[in-house]
């Protein structure tokens, strides 16, 4: 066995041998090592589907990639991997659900993924085995269909082995150390012993530049190993393949097709053909989590048992949808454990913490996603950064504070939401509250209506607190729901009067010692503010795309206090201590401290911010503290606010007058109360994460994870106000290379009169798709709904017209100037 290799892969599923196969195309030594059999864990028990359906941009490449890779594996390696292409067919009892297909449909369309609309007379005439009478519809995937799990794994092993890399079975990886240049990895191997897989006394050492986790249900093990915390946990996933049916047996006898994979998502459950019977996986309610603390070392191509009054509610809706199947019986059932993280996506990307060691685990979707993820981390690996944006994927979007618990208990839903409508304006119940600021019982009794960022509740909108009985909070739509009308009112009391919103959730970091400025200077693309100011500025990259957004406020010569996405802290402070460390010897010492938790958050803007301020700042001067000349536009100053200090940032993302109040989050609710007394005789209210989000469109605010990301640069996002091009920085070279490819815009759309863009929808010109939309909402300013997006460089310029998908039709929309509402900032800059 080799021990030293550039790359090693640790697990042998589909995951595993995709990651093997792209590193070695890549040209990279790989060893792949597996503790028992290719295909003994998950991926021998899948049921071998390829879903295209995902309302993730980035997820959605890495299935087409897949599949289309899957179709030529064949021909390179020889070996048949089981590919049916027969279809997807997504059936549709409720308009709602026809909706959110629709919706998808448009992510689909930016991918260039086909797709057919069907109605129920059509499915019926082309499967008249189907039940149609309670249809409206259906979504319909010609090119996809499914595989044999075991049949590709080996033809990508195969492929791996051909281009050069080498696969050992039956080792055992017990230990990671990083010597800090390379990985001493400690492996034991494994032996037979009746029918159990044991540990031998014969260990091995071997040395990688590289490291892959892609371990699937023993994930928690590996991270035990590594000294880090994962979310990926197994959840039990059963289904059952009947006998033959006779009327299915006819239907193909008489030379007639198999029938696409069915997918009835308001049943719960897919069924497909499988030798003359039926296949049906459901995703119920109460499928539990297992192995939360560890996947037993002898549990190999195991199952548990069958719990068929779990899913009996999905069995007879099976046989409601197939008729037919009714008088067939069981053949066999599987029940076994497929990995979860809290939000369904796969953990694709650097572990948090360790060098050149990599995860691609908790996928539910394995052998759909298996291709596109070894393509795409292999792109990453090798040259810095993957073509899409992989941050939606990375395993840093989950954070320290994560518990087992808490991640086998969101893993438990996210498996039974796996068909439950998936609204854009969804919020998952289950682990909440958890992370609150101080004033949250205070919001919640004045109708605060929480969304989750990172676990923290923040408030998303306010609704009536007096009514509540009449009142569906939980109202969601794929087009205006229940909350639109509040946030519409709270968009419009910003502009004007004021408004109060709670970004306590932002991440916050202190950056101080004698090499800091030197470090930032070179980590991010803007010249850094001067003392007492602050700055918008983007650190990049290898590839020149954005890496991350911040504000910075310079405290002192050598003391900077960062603000970023509070949905991104994990992701955020990894990167930063990486590049801070890389840089010690160059610069000097960096100390960087995460304060997030120490400090809370209030924005507070409108006309009246300065009015409100005024009654409650303690000062030798009251009345000028906040003028322009002691207070000017992007500055900072600690001051007093009753007896709260507070450092206050005159900035606003709303794009009116205001100032973000970071204090002490144990003085948040006597800060709340204070401000809500002032607030009183100014109009002041409170608002909510979703008119906020309005309000900066209406000002082409770009917000990192939409328009910014590692698949566009500053220049392209159009931030060349933000980018100093005298001055050297990470990722500048690469930037400048990129050129622009696509243009960010902003665009004021007439759509339909129930609906508004959600910022996933294609664009058009003329017949020509020529962009999609990243971000949308409704502009009280304007009247008409209105989004942000990237086009075609030639089309960006006010003035062009464009059409938007949104549902099943082309809606008008405009390319307007940027910061459509008050563009020469006159009233974020107003005097008082």
């Amino acid at each position: 066995m080799k021990t030293h290799v550039k790359a090693l892969v640790v697990g042998g599923g589909a995951v595993g041998a995709s990651i093997a196969y792209h590193l070695a195309r890549a040209g990279w030594d790989t060893l792949l090592l597996e503790r028992d059999e290719l295909t003994s864990g998950s991926t021998w028990h899948a049921a071998g589907l390829l879903p295209y359906f995902n309302m993730s941009y980035a997820t959605t490449h890495i299935h087409d990639y897949s599949i289309r890779f899957y179709k030529g594996l064949e021909a390179e390696t020889g070996l048949n991997p089981g590919f049916f292409v027969v279809g997807n067919l997504r059936m549709a009892q409720s308009r709602a659900r026809m909706d959110e297909y629709m919706l998808y449909a448009t992510t689909a369309e930016t991918c260039g993924v086909p797709f057919e609309w069907l109605s129920p007379d059509q499915i019926k005439e082309r499967w008249p085995l189907v039940r149609t009478d309670d249809l409206v519809g259906a979504l319909f995937h010609p090119t996809d269909g499914y595989i044999n799990p075991a049949d590709v794994t080996q033809a990508m092993a195969k492929g791996a082995r051909q281009l050069g890399a080498t696969i050992e079975r039956k080792w055992q990886v017990d230990g990671y150390d990083w010597t800090g240049s390379e990985w001493r990895v400690t492996v034991t191997r494994m032996a037979e012993k009746g029918g159990n897989l044991v540990a031998t006394d014969e260990q091995a050492v071997i040395t990688a530049e590289h490291v892959v986790t892609a371990t699937g249900n023993h994930a928690q093990r590996t991270a035990r190993l590594l000294g880090i915390r994962t979310p990926a946990i197994p959840v039990e996933h059963q289904f059952i393949v009947t006998e033959p049916d006779p009327a299915l047996v006819e239907w193909r006898d008489a030379g007639n097709p198999q029938h696409p994979v069915l997918r009835d998502a308001d049943a719960k459950w897919y069924v497909r053909e499988e030798r003359g019977g039926w296949i049906l996986g459901p995703y119920e309610r109460g499928a539990p989590a297992r192995f939360e603390y560890g996947c037993p070392d002898s549990f190999r191509a195991d199952l548990f048992p069958l719990d068929l009054e779990r899913i009996e509610a999905e069995y007879m809706s099976m046989i409601h949808r197939i008729p037919s199947s009714e008088q067939v019986g069981l053949k066999d059932d599987f029940n076994g454990p497929i990995c979860y993280t809290p939000d369904g996506n796969p953990l694709l990307g650097p572990a948090p913490g360790l060098r050149n060691m990599w995860l691609a685990e908790g996928f539910s979707f394995g052998i759909t996603a298996a291709g596109g993820a070894g393509h795409y981390l292999a792109q990453l690996m090798v040259e810095g950064e993957a073509e899409i944006d992989m941050g939606s994927l990375d395993p840093r979007r989950f954070g320290d504070w994560m518990t087992t618990d808490y991640a086998a208990r969101k893993n438990e839903e996210a498996y039974e939401h796996v068909f439950i409508l998936h609204h854009p304006d969804e919020e998952r119940p289950a682990c909440r509250p958890l992370r609150t600021s101080p004033a949250y019982d205070r919001q919640k009794r004045l109708g605060a209506q929480f969304g989750q960022v990172n676990g923290w509740e923040r408030p998303n909108y306010y609704g009536p607190e007096d009514a509540p009985e009449t009142f569906d909070h939980d109202a969601r739509s794929f087009r205006r729901g229940g909350w639109w009308t509040h946030a519409a009112y709270e968009a419009k009391a910003i502009r004007e009067r004021a408004g109060l919103i709670d970004a306590t959730a932002f991440t916050k970091h202190l950056v101080r010692g004698p090499g800091a400025t030197a470090f930032l200077d070179r980590f991010t693309c803007n010249a850094l503010p001067r003392v007492g100011r602050v700055n918008l500025t983007y650190a990049l990259s290898s590839a020149g795309t954005v890496r991350t957004e911040y504000t910075i406020v310079r405290l002192s010569e050598h003391e900077y206090y960062l603000v970023s996405a509070g949905a991104w802290q994990a992701y955020d402070h990894d990167f930063l201590v990486k590049a801070a460390e890389d840089k010690r010897a160059e610069f000097g010492w960096i100390d960087i401290h995460d304060v997030s938790t120490q400090w809370g958050v209030f924005a507070l803007a409108g006309p009246n911010a300065r009015a409100i301020l005024n009654d409650v700042v303690r000062d030798a001067d009251p009345a000028s503290v906040l003028s322009n000349r002691r207070f000017p536009w992007l500055s900072a100053r600690d001051i007093e606010l009753g007896m709260c200090p507070v450092r206050a940032l005159r900035v606003a993302y709303t794009g009116e007058l205001g100032w973000e109040l970071h204090h002490p989050i144990e003085m948040q609710t006597y800060l709340w109360d204070l401000l809500m007394a002032a607030g009183e005789k100014h109009g002041m209210a409170l608002v909510g994460a979703r008119a906020q989000n309005w309000l900066r469109q209406e000002k082409s605010y770009r917000a990192f994870g939409t328009e910014l990301g590692r698949d566009a640069t500053p220049l392209e996002a159009g931030l060349d106000r933000f980018v100093d091009l005298s001055k050297e920085f990470h990722g500048k070279a690469a930037m400048v290379a990129t050129g622009i490819r696509s243009k960010c815009v902003t665009l004021l759309i007439d759509g339909p009169e129930d609906a508004d863009p959600w910022g996933r929808e294609a664009l058009y010109h003329g017949a020509a798709r020529v962009g999609r939309l990243t971000s949308g909402g409704w502009s009280v300013v304007f009247g008409k709904s209105i989004g942000m997006g990237y086009v075609r460089p030639d089309l960006a310029v006010p003035g062009t017209r464009l059409q938007v998908r949104m549902f099943d039709s082309l809606w008008p929309a405009e390319i307007v100037e940027d910061s459509p509402h008050d563009p020469a900032n006159a009233r974020i800059r107003a005097d008082g």
